[in-house]
């Protein structure tokens, strides 16, 4: 995660001045993914005519795309920078609208058109993931060690934002405009963000020995494999709910993504602080379960109002799911190495997204689309038992990788 600082950490709310910059990178970088969100199951399934194995497949390439590139982008932002490795991958988002653009060249060959989507797909999960490693190394770099729970809290909550806003924006857009506004807002919102990056201050990373990708892998995998059974619920949310809205004949199926997002925002905003002060695994515990509940009500919903609360319970768990694993996995690597312990870290979280979405779009195929739900919660719940574990053997000091 890291680019170690090498000044002093500044005060916590010199800490909350500087670090609204990047927050707004993000946000700004992460409408691309938020605007897609809701319609890009539709695009697939109704505008293409293809399944719903196809709609899990366009989807989680980008997560799969994430995981390949995270040692990059860890590597990356530990040896050169983190604002380069933001600027990297705001350019690769913008390339990535304009194959959006490309493939709806070929709709009349459907095949073709989501070959050629599908390599956008991942070119912008290497963006995501160059983007969200920088950023986190960034801010941890300006921010005190005891902090780090809340500062992966607060990269995601303008990420989250950015979800809440694009979704309906997105549907709107779509409704409206098609698929290609969908592709020019993909290219044009990185552009916008790069000027404000040119005015952030630079952070130079520190000149130590660093660990190997394979020794930070064995240091984070327990965490990591947490956090990504804790993300079904998230893909699950992501990639399906819009579809079973519109199966279910529920109008605004935005409006699932909207109430994910505020719920998740709202948990970030109000208990950030508790991974740092009463420890990452025991609020992931917690966290787990209340998301597993939320896949669970969305699986036995006959109103919408019961999918919202689903949506909701579901976005307030994953919320501190994610920082609360990351404060465990940060704790086992040294402060030079942290950017590639967060791309590690995260890379289990895109493997079981890259994995989770196709998979449970062949649920869905062979059955009815609510029953991949009682999977999802199924599996959240395992996460808890993670947790567990990690409760039940501390470590016994901090940055045991040396």
């Amino acid at each position: 995660m890291s680019i170690a600082a090498t000044q002093q950490p500044v005060s916590a709310p010199g800490v909350t001045a500087t670090l609204l910059p990047i927050m707004g990178v993000v946000f700004v970088a992460f409408l691309v993914i938020g605007v897609a969100m809701p319609v890009l199951p539709l695009h697939v399934h109704d505008g293409l005519g293809l399944g719903t194995f196809v709609v899990g497949l366009v989807a989680g390439s980008q997560f799969a795309a994430s995981l390949i590139s995270r040692p990059w982008a860890g590597h990356f932002s530990d040896a050169r920078g983190a604002k380069r490795g933001v600027v990297a991958g705001l350019l690769a988002a913008a390339a990535a609208g304009l194959l959006y653009l490309l493939s709806l060249g070929f709709s009349g060959s459907p095949l073709r058109s989501v070959a050629i989507l599908l390599l956008g797909r991942g070119l912008l999960g290497g963006a995501e993931s160059f983007i969200i490693t920088a950023a986190v190394s960034w801010e941890l770099a300006l921010a005190h060690s005891g902090n780090t729970g809340k500062v992966i809290a607060w990269v995601g909550s303008p990420m989250f934002a950015a979800f809440a806003i694009g979704a309906p924006a997105g549907s709107a857009l779509y409704a409206a405009h098609g698929f290609a506004a969908i592709s020019l807002a993909t290219t044009l919102a990185p552009l916008v963000a790069l000027p404000l990056v040119a005015l952030l201050p630079a952070v130079a990373p520190e000149k130590h020995a660093r660990a190997s990708f394979v020794e930070v892998i064995g240091a984070v995998w327990v965490p990591g494999l947490g956090s990504a059974l804790g993300s079904v619920g998230f893909g699950a949310v992501t990639t399906f709910v819009a579809l079973l809205f519109a199966t279910r004949g529920w109008a605004n199926g935005w409006s699932a993504y909207t109430t994910y997002a505020i719920a998740f925002i709202l948990a970030r905003l109000f208990f950030s602080h508790l991974a740092d002060r009463i420890g990452g695994a025991k609020v992931a515990l917690v966290c787990a379960a209340i998301e597993a509940v939320g896949q669970a009500l969305i699986w036995l919903a006959v109103r919408p109002e019961m999918a919202l609360a689903g949506a909701a319970l579901t976005g307030f768990g994953f919320s501190l799911v994610y920082p609360g694993f990351g404060v465990e996995a940060v704790r086992r690597v040294p402060a030079q190495s942290r950017g590639l312990a967060m791309g590690a870290y995260t890379g289990f979280l895109d493997l079981a997204q890259g994995l989770a979405s196709p998979a449970l779009g062949l649920i869905a195929a062979g059955g009815r689309l609510n029953a991949l739900f009682l999977v999802s919660s199924a599996t959240v719940l395992c996460a808890s038992l993670v947790a567990w574990w990690l409760i039940a053997n501390p470590m016994t000091s901090e940055g045991s990788l040396q």
